[in-house]
């Protein structure tokens, strides 16, 4: 069983930043798929930014050129640097890495944007 562990999240303005980490714990060095999703008060969970070796980085038209998603490959953890915060990107935010055969996923840290 692999744990991911997410941080970085909290209270921002409008126009603000925050960078999300997920800590895994082994390497994701070998990983297949990784991303992060969140989910809206009343909504589904919806991805964000998604990395896999064969489709490259996927983001979600709502976060183009504001959000990235990055990994420290020589380590164990996965970011999310999330620039000019809208209100509308509020949500719990979850880490998910998939490896051959283990499909894990973070517990989530909340973000709130205020405007």
């Amino acid at each position: 069983q692999v744990q991911l562990v997410e941080s970085g999240g909290g209270l921002v303005q409008a126009g603000g930043s925050l960078r999300l980490s997920c800590a895994a714990s082994r390497s994701i060095a070998s990983a297949n798929r990784m991303g992060w999703y969140r989910q809206a008060p009343g909504s589904q969970r919806e991805a964000v930014a998604t990395f896999s070796g064969g489709r490259g980085t996927d983001y979600a038209d709502s976060v183009k050129g504001r959000f990235a998603i990055s990994r420290d490959n020589a380590g164990d953890t996965l970011y999310l640097q999330m620039n000019s915060l809208k209100p509308e990107d509020t949500g719990v935010y979850y880490c998910n890495i998939k490896w051959f055969m283990i499909d894990s996923w973070g517990q989530g840290t909340q973000v709130t944007v205020s405007s």
